[in-house]
């Protein structure tokens, strides 16, 4: 079955694939990873821990929501993977504004969060997570920038931080014993300039009408910074406001970024996509951007050997050779809608983009539409990761800004921002078909939720 969907699709035939091997040390694969935080909980509860942060004051965000300011910033529940239930056991964070993106590293029981605020810096705190499901705070450090929206963590030890309001790109040393240091490295794209856009009268962002487009396109805005899986020295940083994915080497031993060339994040054709997220597929050296504005995915084909070859030329402490600045690492081979083609653009925008952990589907959110799209991954060969969508599934609420899938794979987390309410749904490994579960459950504008892992049982 051929891709369908954007009426200008267009798909490049790929050259034969191999599987990738990756860095797996690289933090840069969705929240749900393999961290435990003990079994102490019984066994209706649940099996895993899901972490959900909510907004807690509306008037310093630059989009504008409309469900209830929260009075707690950070939810954690037990899930049950068994039936798709959720037990709330703890809320926190009552000191800590609109906390807006986390990340849990790997090898310690720690969750990291960031803040958005367009007035004064984000932070960047860090929770210990209890065997209760408590979040005990060990850090909490400026993010050097507005509007704090997305977090990775590096195989080198280092957190990167993408702040959306002033587009700084900002690195924070991760210490032994998790807590965070301050900057150690920063790049602004603006270098200096003062943004166009102001900070007492500016636009909705969460619009997408001509004028919200205008002023939201009028200055830079890095909206995430994702390392490559391969060989962790290439940065890419969809920025919204420029239409374009900007390459950075990241040099792992300092921690700054060595700007390199920037690619169009979709067909360039008149309509602005304003690029949100990238995510790496977990087989195959393909990257998928969803484009926020233009409500489509581009997918890019990454070459591997590229970044192979600037990771080899850099290992023992070299600087990039001049000729590698120019060059790119990934070349984009389809171009697909999240949306039907009869639904208008200006009454919709993308929110998060991820690969199934299977790596047989895309899945997308989004806004307005009040949907979840599923995109089956092709394996025909020459075509490997290209898209053809599945269905769209509506979410029961409004806002969907964030989900996550638990590990087994089989239940979607859905947060629904402007409803307040976080629902679960089945997923059917085979075919993709989302089913609402009717599990629904009451949080004040859930807008990211993270699965913490699967407790382990104790001898």
């Amino acid at each position: 079955m051929p891709p369908v969907g954007n009426p200008h699709t267009n798909i490049i035939p790929l050259q034969p694939q191999y599987e990738v091997e990756r860095d797996t040390k690289t933090r840069t694969s969705s929240f749900c990873e393999n961290a435990s935080a003990g079994q102490c909980l019984p066994p209706q509860v649940g099996d895993q821990l899901f972490v959900i942060s909510t907004y807690s004051r509306f008037d310093n965000l630059a989009h504008g929501p409309f469900g209830t300011e929260s009075k707690f910033g950070l939810y954690t529940y037990g899930f049950n993977s068994s039936n798709g239930t959720m037990t709330l056991l703890s809320v926190g964070g009552s000191d800590v504004v609109n906390p807006a993106f986390s990340r849990m590293h790997r090898d310690r029981n720690i969750i990291y969060c960031c803040t958005e605020d367009i007035e004064e810096n984000g932070r960047v705190l860090g929770f210990k997570i209890e065997q209760d499901g408590k979040l005990t705070k060990i850090a909490d450090v400026d993010a050097s920038g507005t509007s704090t929206c997305y977090l990775t963590i590096t195989n080198s030890n280092h957190m990167i931080v993408a702040n959306y309001w002033n587009s700084t790109l900002v690195t924070l040393p991760i210490h032994q014993d998790g807590t965070l240091g301050s900057a150690i490295a920063t790049y602004d794209p603006n270098e200096g300039r003062e943004m166009k856009a102001k900070v007492g009268s500016h636009v909705n962002h969460s619009n997408n009408d001509n004028d919200t487009i205008a002023e939201r396109q009028a200055d830079p805005h890095s909206h995430a910074i994702v390392v490559d899986p391969f060989e962790g020295v290439i940065a890419y940083v969809p920025d919204l406001g420029c239409d374009l994915i900007r390459q950075f080497y990241f040099d792992k031993a300092t921690g700054s970024f060595t700007p390199l060339s920037a690619i169009p994040s979709g067909l360039q054709g008149g309509t602005p996509d304003g690029p949100r997220y990238i995510d790496f597929h977990p087989h195959l050296p393909i990257a998928y951007v969803i484009n926020e504005l233009s409500s489509s995915i581009a997918v890019f084909k990454i070459d591997r050997e590229k970044i192979s070859s600037i990771a080899s030329s850099t290992s023992d402490g070299s600087p990039l050779p001049p000729e590698d600045r120019a060059c790119q690492t990934m070349s984009m081979v389809q171009n697909i809608a999240t949306i039907p083609s009869a639904f208008p653009l200006e009454l919709n925008t993308c929110g998060r983009i991820c690969s199934h952990p299977s790596g047989r589907f895309v899945i997308v959110s989004n806004r307005g539409h009040e949907s979840i799209a599923i995109l089956k991954v092709s394996t025909k060969k020459g075509m490997e990761g290209t898209l053809y969508q599945v269905g769209f599934f509506h979410t029961f609420g409004l806002t969907p800004r964030h989900f996550q899938f638990d590990q087994s794979g089989q239940f979607l987390i859905v947060a629904n921002q402007d409803s307040d309410s976080v629902n679960v749904f089945s997923f059917n490994l085979s075919t993709g078909e989302l089913k609402f579960t009717g599990h629904k459950y009451h949080c004040p504008s859930p807008n990211f939720v993270g699965c913490v892992g699967v407790f382990k049982d104790e001898d």
